[in-house]
Parts: structure tokens; C-alpha cells; sequence
């Protein structure tokens, strides 16, 4: 009782900072494993055994898998015959959220969402359309569909490796379909027919393509280099140039020093930095009317010339390297060779310098740099490409290699001829082989904060088991619905997943509620397997908050959206998730 105690605090501390999210959540659950193995809670030598766990390694082979089948060219083939910018709203969202969801059932969703969010941004552009119209359902979608397969999303591996830990065999490929499907499906005809309605109209108002990601939306910063035509100019004294380049110069800084106001008084010196506010093109003309030079990038630092150098936007998502610091921090140029010259925070204020700026989830940057080491760099911090470069994917000719090699690694998995790591392992390893993943760039497709996140969280997770803090949760939950029958009980346990999935990671969710599940299923004396597929299908429904899921986060920032626009439609999708997962587990796995 005494560690279950411990591990009690220790798990609500852990709770409330992934709650709070101002630490990040994969140094949280590693302090938290550390805590316990101190304490004596954890262990010694089962401190680390997480970090080699069958659930650890099917996450990061599939990660790797699926930027595999992304490099190959298919998605982007079969994406040509989706994009249609003379669709109707309803049913370009349909198209795409049913597409999204067939995807993610067969790749991790989080990569899927990163395909096929800039392809939505250009029908958006094509049909003078805002994309948060359609961002918000493509995310849901993506999310849906992740419940399909063993393969689609982290809770459902998670899940499937707990039953082989405590009933002797673990999930198949299949097993989680006939219920993730029915969800899925009744899921997209919501958001197709529905739920995109339900998001806020001023957000529908404005052309994101203009407006969310250019037209005024970036703030950055320019040098004022010797032989400018700015020089000796007041600040105001531009206008006419800016005006004509669609530009807002923000203010002035000298020495390292924000003038105050917009110092439109105030005459502009050499090694002056100019702050503007206009979209990408804006800027660009506007620095070469002026010869001005991008603050960082100034000639020489980089050894580029210019006709090498292109810009790039990017999304932060949260869990990046890029959440919490700043362009000086990161040593983006000085180490990198690559600028910051704008971010875009939803149209918020941003009063600090550009370099210097703690870069939030959500967030749109504008980078400066040399093509193939902006990718890279992209890459390196976590973000997602928005422009046409994160399209271009160069492995077409290996489209049917990819496919097949992932096919048949799904085969010999779901027909036991293979362990599934094996199987996804042998795959990724071909696809190096044969050049669909270059081998400088396979670490990188791994999302290691979920790495670590879950191998902190999984010698947790069996401690509380062992030392009976699972079945303290089992009996209180029973204790409290001891006057309902089995079937109120297990929806309880789903709405209760489900909550805790929509204000912190969905695979901590996991670990934390599949013991609870099984707990509970035993003390009712019913299936185990129907609490199991209750907490994967709520493990996995994040839709009232951005930072639930991934992908809702990914999208917050191209879509314009705030924190409290999700539960708008999230709630009801929730709702109905609810009305449909219930009976099909109750069909499918009967109590």
C-alpha cells in the first residue's frame, strides 16, 4: 500500500504538469520514471526494460514505415484524384476526411495528417476558401481512422501488447477493425455532413491563404545594411515603399534595443533592424526596394548566395524541439545556416524579437535558407512543412516497391508468420535497402518524444499493477457504479479515458487506463476484452481541446482556430462515439 501511495502522487504530479503543458510531456514521464526507481517504487533493474518494450519498438517501426510510404510518391498519386477545387465544401470535406481515415488505418495518423494537411490548404487556396473549414474535419478524420488497425495509432499498440502481458496473447493486425471501423465511418459522415458546421463562422470568414499565413500575418525582422535608401530616412517616411508591398513596419531597433511606439519619428541609421508585419512576398519585396538584408542573414554569414536561398513555412507542433525555444537558442543560423525571418501567431501581438522569441504550439514560421538544408532543419526541429516543398515526394518510380514491401509485412504479421515487430522491422530495413528512406534520414521519421514517453511511462504503469494501485482504481470505480450493470460500468470507464485523452498525451491515457480495464472486467466476472477495446476506442478520441491529439495541434495554427473552438464539434463527435463504440463492443466482444 505504501508504493501504491507513492505512485498515486507521483502519477497526479505527473497528470497535472501533461495537464498544465508547460514542461514537455516526455521529460515529465522520464523525471517521473527516475522519481520512482529513487524512491525504491520502480525497480532497479526494470527501470529501463520500457524502452525495449514490443509496443515501444511497433511505434517507432511504424513511424519509419510511414515516412517510407509517404517518400514513395503513393499518396501523392492518389491524392490527384481528391483535389478538386470545384467540389462542393461538404463534399470535398467528405473526400478528404474518408481518405484521411483510409490512410491512417494503414500508417500512423499523425503522419498521415502531415500528407495530406498542405494538399487541403492548396484545394482551400484554389477555391478562395478559408481551410479552417475543412483543417478541423480532416483532423478528426485522421484521428478516426487511426482506430481501423493494430498500426493506425499509438493507444491501440499500447492496448494490443497489455492483453499479451495479461491474457497470453496479444491484438492482431484486425482485431480492433470491426469496431473502429463502425466508428469511423458513422464519424466521418458527421464531419463530412455536420460537424464542419459547427466551427466558429468568423473563422470561415477569412481566406487562411491570404490571410492566416501571408496577408499581415507574419512579423519579422530586416537589417538596415550601409547604402540603404532607408538610411537617414524617419521610419514614417516609408510608407509610400510599404504601402506598396502590402507591408506594416511594426517599429525600430537599435543596439539590441526596441524603440518606443512604432518610432515613426525616428531617422534610420546603419545596423539598424526594421520590424515589419506583411506576408512572405511582402517582405521580400520590400527588402529588395530598400536593399535591405534579412536580420542574421546578412551577406557572408551563410555563404550562400541568393539564388540558393529560398523560404519555407512550417508549423509548430507541441512535443517538438521547437516548442518553448527560441531561433537563439536552437543557434539556427550560426550552427545551422538557416534564418527565422517571421512567425505567425493566430494574429496575436508578438512584442519580443523575432530570434529571441519562445516559439509556441501552433505557431507558423517563415524560414530563409538553403532548400535541402531547410528540410533537414524542419526535420531537426519537429515542425511540418506547409510550402510545396513538403510535396515533393522525389521516391515516385518506388511507389509499388514501397507498397508491396509494407504489404507483405502486414501479411506475414496477420497471418502469424512473423511477430509483428519483426515484421514491421524486416519492412523498414528494405525500405533502406532499396532507397525510399535514405539511411542519414531514418532516425529521423521517429517521434522520440513518444518514444521516451512511453518507455518512462510503461515500468510505471506495471508498478502500480504489481503493487496493487491497479486494483485499488478497479474496485473504487466499481464500487462506485456497483448498482448499475456491467454495461454502465464499461461506459463509465470509456467516458472517464476519454476525458483524461482529451487534456493529456492519448498513449500515457493508455498505459494507465488498459490495467484499470482489466481490473475492473475481472471483478465483474466479464470479457476483458470488451473494457480493452473500450479504452483503446476512448484512449484514442481527443477531439474537445488542441492538445489532446497531435494532430489537432498541427492544424490550430493554419486553421486560425482557438483553444475553445474544438469541443464545438469535438463534443458531439464525442458523444456519438460513445452511441456507436458501445453496442458494436458489446456485439463484437460480447460481455
Amino acid at each position: 500500500m505504501h508504493d501504491s501511495m507513492i505512485l498515486f502522487v507521483l502519477l497526479v504530479i505527473v497528470f497535472t504538469l501533461l495537464i498544465w503543458g508547460r514542461w514537455r510531456y516526455d521529460l515529465v514521464a522520464f523525471a517521473a520514471l527516475m522519481v520512482a526507481v529513487v524512491t525504491g517504487v520502480v525497480p532497479v533493474e526494470q527501470a529501463f526494460f520500457g524502452f525495449g518494450h514490443p509496443a515501444v519498438v511497433v511505434i517507432a517501426l511504424v513511424l519509419i514505415i510511414s515516412k517510407g510510404l509517404s517518400n514513395s510518391g503513393v499518396i501523392e498519386w492518389l491524392a490527384r484524384y481528391f483535389i478538386v477545387s470545384s467540389r462542393k465544401l461538404g463534399t470535398h470535406i467528405g473526400i478528404m476526411s474518408g481518405f484521411a481515415a483510409a490512410l491512417s488505418a494503414v500508417m500512423n495518423n499523425v503522419a498521415a495528417l502531415a500528407l495530406l494537411m498542405p494538399l487541403d490548404m492548396q484545394a482551400a487556396a484554389r477555391a478562395n476558401r478559408s481551410p479552417a473549414l475543412s483543417l478541423m474535419p480532416l483532423s478528426f478524420a485522421s484521428i478516426l481512422g487511426g482506430m481501423i488497425t493494430l498500426i493506425g495509432t499509438p493507444p491501440n499498440i499500447v492496448i494490443a501488447e497489455y492483453r499479451g502481458s495479461a491474457l497470453g496473447e496479444p491484438y492482431g493486425m484486425f482485431d480492433f477493425t470491426p469496431v473502429g471501423l463502425a466508428v469511423a465511418s458513422v464519424g466521418v459522415v458527421f464531419v463530412a455532413l455536420l460537424g464542419w458546421r459547427l466551427i466558429p463562422q468568423d473563422r470561415g470568414k477569412h481566406n487562411a491563404g491570404k490571410e492566416l499565413f501571408e496577408l499581415g500575418s507574419y512579423v519579422a525582422e530586416v537589417n538596415v545594411p550601409e547604402g540603404s535608401p532607408a538610411v537617414g530616412q524617419r521610419v514614417r517616411e516609408l510608407d509610400d515603399v510599404a504601402a506598396e508591398h502590402d507591408v506594416e513596419v511594426l517599429g525600430l531597433v537599435r543596439r539590441g534595443v526596441r524603440q518606443p511606439g512604432a518610432a515613426r519619428r525616428v531617422e534610420i541609421r546603419r545596423g539598424d533592424v526594421l520590424v515589419l508585419k506583411a506576408d512572405a512576398a511582402g517582405i521580400e519585396g520590400f527588402v529588395g526596394s530598400l536593399r535591405l538584408e534579412y536580420a542574421g542573414n546578412s551577406k557572408g554569414k551563410n555563404g550562400l548566395p541568393e539564388s540558393e536561398q529560398t523560404m519555407l513555412e512550417a508549423v509548430v507542433p507541441r512535443g517538438s524541439r521547437a516548442e518553448k525555444r527560441s531561433a537563439r537558442s536552437m543557434r539556427l543560423m550560426y550552427r545551422h545556416g538557416v534564418t527565422l525571418l517571421g512567425v505567425s501567431r493566430q494574429g496575436r501581438r508578438i512584442s519580443d524579437r523575432v530570434r529571441e522569441l519562445e516559439l509556441q504550439a501552433g505557431d507558423v514560421l517563415l524560414l530563409l535558407g538553403e532548400r535541402e538544408r531547410l528540410e533537414d532543419i524542419v526535420g531537426w526541429m519537429g515542425c511540418l512543412p506547409l510550402a510545396g516543398r513538403g510535396l515533393q515526394l522525389v521516391q515516385r518510380s518506388k511507389a509499388g516497391l514501397a507498397v508491396a514491401i509494407f504489404a507483405a509485412a502486414v501479411v506475414l504479421a496477420s497471418t502469424g508468420v512473423l511477430y509483428l515487430p519483426v515484421a514491421l522491422g524486416v519492412a523498414a530495413v528494405l525500405m533502406v535497402l532499396a532507397g525510399i528512406i535514405p539511411v542519414q534520414r531514418v532516425y529521423d521519421a521517429i517521434e522520440w518524444p513518444v518514444i521516451v514517453l512511453l518507455g518512462s511511462m510503461i515500468p510505471i504503469g506495471v508498478a502500480l499493477e504489481s503493487s496493487g494501485g491497479t486494483a485499488l482504481i478497479a474496485d473504487s470505480l466499481t464500487g462506485l457504479t456497483a448498482d448499475f450493470s456491467p454495461v454502465v460500468v464499461l461506459l463509465v470507464l470509456m467516458a472517464v479515458t476519454m476525458t483524461l485523452s482529451d487534456v493529456m498525451n492519448n498513449v500515457a491515457t493508455a498505459v494507465i487506463a488498459a490495467p484499470v480495464a482489466v481490473q475492473v472486467a475481472n471483478s465483474l466476472d466479464v470479457n476483458p476484452d470488451a473494457f480493452l477495446m473500450g479504452v483503446a476506442v476512448a484512449a484514442s478520441c481527443a477531439f474537445l481541446t488542441p492538445i489532446g491529439h497531435k494532430n489537432n495541434t498541427l492544424v490550430m495554427g493554419p486553421g486560425g482556430y482557438r483553444f475553445g473552438d474544438y469541443w464545438r464539434m469535438g463534443l458531439p463527435l464525442e458523444i456519438l462515439v460513445l452511441l456507436v463504440a458501445l453496442p458494436m463492443i458489446l456485439w463484437v466482444w460480447p460481455l
